[in-house]
């Protein structure tokens, strides 16, 4: 007769794997992301061998971002999602996002004080943490070395300021052929609010009245106006930047690609696409400054769905996912700046053998960046007030009525908006 141990043993080993979770996991971005993804997906259950990641993908961020509010409305959201910190204030204030500063804790892989600060900040929704950054990217000046050493201009340095950067854009700017239509531009940068925010910090501007209670844009304020005004001029009055035809024929990214447009403003989002597409030698430069330095925070982070059935198990994913092996997993994509410090200070992100060769100014940048205003109604803020700057970038109207009109029609979304 059999022992009872080795009897029991098919029912112990069944009853494990009826208790193992499942935990869902939607992602966008790239085939390089998504490969790293899943290598980081793979290391998770390795070391979690009781705990199944549904990995999704959804390439295009306008689909992923779509139907996150759809599955999310619906009652079937992902477990875990990555989530711009913008966007996070409208899921939080539906009840949709468990809160993980008490996770966080209790984490013996991360601190609240391993990350960069402001990381922790920007998704920070009525005094706790509500999900756990992924990056700290922010605004930068792509460049084409080959445009400018062809050109003879310099490199831009660390401390170039706004005067310089016209300069350069106007210098880089040529009709080649003499037909009246320009075949290399300077510069390219969207026409959006999120564009414009760093040069309205940088000129001692406010985005909103008041950055702890906004009610109302402050762009018709003089410094922020002042700002808006220099923004504008870069296609109404410099040329340096596409006009409304040009950009809809070809737009300023592809036209960087190809090697038609000298500088392009991106975040860290660019790089795995331009290691990738780009047949030229390029590198980053910081924002040119105005009367300070400021930037602009770009950042995702894991979220979890107050919605999940096994939240200690997709915790456990999030956990992982940003402890120094995760972040230095996703960092080999290219694509993000480690909220990490310690991941972020190493060479799985200062790799001197992968452009950009000046990965330090992402890291330099840290301790003058901003955030814009939590608020639940902030991306329909955002969409109507870059609807008036777009106009006025292409000399539809003036920077002083796009500054008034992004006003008066943001006004209800400030009211109906849910605040930290």
């Amino acid at each position: 007769m059999k022992p009872l141990a080795l009897l029991l043993l098919p029912l112990l080993l069944f009853a494990c794997r009826s208790e193992s979770s499942t935990v869902s996991f939607t992602v966008s971005g790239d085939a390089a992301e998504y490969a790293a993804y899943e290598t980081l997906v793979a290391a998770f259950e390795a070391a979690h061998p009781e705990i199944d990641v549904t990995l999704t993908h959804i390439p295009s961020a306008g689909d992923y971002s779509a139907k996150l509010v759809t599955d999310f409305a619906a009652g079937t959201p992902p477990d875990v999602s990555l989530l711009n910190y913008r966007r996070v204030p409208a899921f939080a204030a539906a009840g949709q996002m468990e809160p993980l500063g008490p996770y966080l804790d209790k984490s013996e892989l991360i601190a609240r004080e391993d990350f960069y600060p402001i990381t922790i900040d920007a998704f920070t929704w009525q005094g706790d943490i509500l999900c756990i950054p992924q990056n700290v990217s922010s605004l930068v000046v792509y460049y084409n070395r080959d445009l400018f050493a062809a050109a003879g201009v310099a490199e831009p340095a660390d401390d170039w300021t706004w005067d310089d950067f016209v300069t350069t854009a106007v210098t880089l700017t040529r009709d080649s052929d003499g037909d009246g239509t320009i075949d290399q531009y300077g510069a390219g940068i969207e026409p959006s609010l999120y564009r414009l925010a760093p040069f309205v910090w940088q000129n001692g501007g406010r985005l909103v009245d008041d950055p702890a209670n906004p009610t109302q844009l402050g762009l018709t304020r003089l410094p922020s106006l002042q700002a808006l005004e220099w923004f504008v001029a870069l296609q109404t009055v410099h040329h340096v930047v596409p006009d409304r035809t040009a950009e809809a024929a070809i737009d300023s990214e592809t036209r960087f690609i190809q090697g038609t447009t000298a500088m392009f403003f991106d975040s860290r989002r660019g790089t795995p696409t331009f290691r990738e597409a780009a047949d030229f030698d390029w590198d980053i430069a910081p924002l040119p400054r105005g009367q300070e330095a400021a930037g602009i925070l770009h950042s995702d982070a894991y979220c979890l769905s107050a919605a999940a059935k096994d939240k200690d198990a997709a915790w456990s994913l999030i956990e992982f996912a940003n402890s120094p092996e995760g972040q230095t997993i996703i960092a080999g994509t290219g694509r993000t700046v480690p909220s990490l410090r310690a991941v972020a200070e190493s060479d799985a992100f200062l790799d001197p053998a992968a452009r950009p060769s000046r990965s330090q100014v992402f890291l330099d940048s840290v301790d003058h960046l901003q955030i814009v205003p939590l608020i639940s109604t902030w991306e329909d803020i955002e969409s109507t007030a870059s609807e008036e700057i777009e106009r006025a970038f292409y000399g539809d109207i003036t920077a002083e009525e796009a500054a008034i009109l992004a006003r008066d029609r943001t006004e209800e979304y400030f009211a109906l908006g849910a605040r930290p």
